[in-house]
């Protein structure tokens, strides 16, 4: 019986490699990544693809198939980008762009993120109301500053960076007709790669998914914030487990030198990212870490 469930275990991840590789071809050849019916299906059948619990390691894959990953998750990334510039354009033109924030498809997804990612950080940060928190990677549709700061966090206030000015300014328009976040959301036109004593002043940083688009790139951008956040504080990463590596990349505890990891979770329902929260200490950590499923929030989450 252990030999033949090796065998469909194979099998399935065979399937799965063929079924990522044929939705890579079919979205490398599409003109634009921009919000269609096309990129739509591709998307989403690439999606149902890897959301089911998978032992496949995606790191360990054939070099053909690792190069194939990388170039998807790019294009992931841009076609994310895409979608909600789209969306945060047309939440931009209503008169109160947050009261019509569920017409975003994947809203609810969010809902669940923030819930998730609150109750974490709930237990590990010092400080149950934190003055300041930067999220690196905002976007043009920064729903997960937006909905910590109106669900679970509502003294906070948010730094949102992004490289775009675009990006921020759409962001912007969405929050301006808010009283409260208005005052308590601030955006940032910068690289956080230029940002250095500023760091200090965060009690919790977020790094977005697609910031470092691969180990090389990840990894800077982490050593970067090992220099310059203050110790004690924490920083939330937002990962990958599984198939789903082949939407977002993939952070390991081993990845994150000058912080202690203290926790890592990965979602075994529609939410997509794994999480990692780790603390910025002066020293290098030995790196112990805590791995949680879903059951092991329980109703919290």
């Amino acid at each position: 019986m252990g030999s033949l469930g090796s065998l469909n275990q194979d099998q399935d991840q065979e399937l799965l490699i063929k079924n990522v590789c044929e939705i890579y071809n079919s979205l490398s050849t599409l003109e634009s990544l921009k919000p269609s019916k096309d990129v739509d299906t591709l998307f989403t059948q690439l999606v149902h693809s890897c959301i089911p619990p998978s032992p496949i390691d995606v790191t360990k894959l054939s070099t053909k198939v690792q190069e194939i990953r990388s170039k998807l998750i790019r294009l992931c990334g841009e076609a994310e980008g895409h979608l909600e510039s789209h969306f945060s354009t047309l939440l931009g033109s209503y008169e109160i762009p947050l009261d019509h924030i569920n017409i975003f498809p994947y809203y609810t997804n969010y809902i669940r993120l923030g819930r998730l990612e609150y109750t974490i950080l709930s237990n590990y940060i010092a400080n149950p109301n934190p003055n300041h928190i930067a999220f690196i990677g905002s976007g043009p549709l920064p729903l997960t500053s937006v909905v910590l700061a109106s669900n679970h966090l509502r003294t906070t206030t948010f730094h949102n960076y992004d490289i775009n000015p675009l990006a921020n300014a759409l962001a912007r328009n969405l929050v301006a007709a808010d009283h409260d976040l208005s005052k308590r959301m601030i955006f940032h036109d910068t690289d956080i790669m230029d940002v250095t004593h500023g760091l200090s002043d965060y009690d919790v940083v977020f790094l977005a998914a697609l910031v470092g688009m691969n180990k090389e790139e990840k990894r800077k951008v982490i050593d970067h914030l090992a220099m310059h956040m203050a110790p004690g504080s924490l920083l939330m990463l937002r990962s990958a487990h599984g198939a789903r590596g082949f939407l977002y990349p993939i952070v390991e505890p081993s990845d994150l030198p000058g912080f202690e990891v203290l926790a890592v979770f990965h979602p075994m329902d529609e939410v997509i990212n794994s999480v990692i929260v780790a603390r910025k200490i002066k020293n290098q950590p030995v790196l112990v870490h805590t791995v949680i499923s879903n059951q092991g929030l329980g109703d919290l989450v």
